[in-house]
């Protein structure tokens, strides 16, 4: 059973990358997300998922800055059931999301909207080991 996600059937479907915290992981990130869904036959859920993605990864970078000397990890797994694509990202900082009301002319903090409007479902919990945090978002066919 994958974390924080709620099921009885098993999630055959199983992709995993990690990545530093560096400006090249979130393209990075979207590109392995569409050729994995392309790879699954998921290729309608590409578009939404490669937002999400985006999204999830690029709130995992700024929640990564400065938190230890070096490059921390940013770790991104997708699964799937052939229905349904959950999407999980992991980053060191314990701080849990908060979705932002951006003002209109604001260039960030609309994020977590997104996520929200995009996904089926969505959230965010604190792992026992190895801390941190990781957001997740499902994509419903």
């Amino acid at each position: 059973m994958l974390p924080g996600v709620v099921t009885t059937a098993p999630w055959p479907l199983q992709s995993y990358l990690e990545l530093g915290a560096l400006p090249g992981a979130v393209p990075c990130a979207r590109l392995h997300a569409r050729q994995v869904l392309w790879e699954w036959r998921l290729e309608g859920h590409a578009d939404t998922v490669e937002l999400l993605v985006s999204e999830l990864v690029t709130n995992a970078l700024r929640a990564s800055e400065g938190l230890t000397p070096g490059i921390s990890p940013v770790r991104l797994w997708l699964c799937s059931d052939r229905n349904r694509v959950v999407i999980q990202v992991w980053d060191g900082n314990h701080e849990m999301p908060v979705r932002e009301n951006a003002q209109l002319e604001a260039e960030s903090g609309r994020g977590l909207l997104l996520v929200e409007t995009l996904s089926a479902e969505y959230g965010a919990y604190r792992p026992d080991s190895p801390g941190g945090k990781v957001v997740w978002a499902t994509v419903a066919g």
